[in-house]
């Protein structure tokens, strides 16, 4: 099959991914989304989308906190106020990929590594970073305020483990051989 968009053996101006995919007769991703986005262009007028990318969280007042703190729990307010406000947007990403994996059943039955699957993983990691992050916040708090205990160094007057109990005498005669 030859590439809809080179002459045989025409490598200038060609990225390495597109000389690859000529000689191994596949499509590169920016063939299939160009090929894609010209499918969907009458769809995509009868149901306009937004064209902008999502709002960003201004992450100045992030940045002007995290210079001036001075302890673990000043990081651990910046930490969970970031957490908190990403949640809707990450949150509303994940129902959208769970949606979009649903779309015509196509979940039903699939395998492991197929689109639908990938696409229920992806929904599920985009809200697996809320939880590592706070995660890793509240091991920061614990080695602050809950440290484990210091190992006690033995001495006379500290009591040992009380000794095993005695193994009780059998109830009964034993079978002989």
């Amino acid at each position: 099959m030859q590439h809809p968009d080179f002459e045989l053996y025409d490598n200038v101006g060609r990225t390495s991914e597109q000389i690859a995919a000529a000689h191994f007769g596949i499509a590169t991703r920016d063939d299939l989304l160009r090929w894609a986005r010209r499918d969907a262009e009458p769809f995509l007028t009868a149901h306009p989308l937004p064209s902008e990318p999502l709002p960003a969280p201004d992450a100045a007042p992030y940045l002007a906190a995290l210079a001036a703190a001075q302890t673990p729990a000043e990081v651990s307010a910046i930490t969970q106020h970031l957490l908190d406000a990403a949640q809707p947007a990450l949150s509303a990403v994940s129902d959208l990929l769970v949606s979009i994996a649903r779309w015509g059943n196509r979940h039903r039955g699939a395998e492991q590594g197929a689109p639908p699957k990938m696409l229920l993983e992806a929904a599920s990691c985009s809200l697996s970073v809320l939880a590592l992050a706070d995660e890793a916040d509240l091991a920061v708090l614990r080695d602050e305020y809950d440290p484990a205990p210091a190992p006690r160094p033995a001495s006379k007057t500290t009591p040992s483990l009380p000794p095993a109990p005695p193994v009780p005498p059998s109830a009964g005669p034993k079978s002989g051989r």
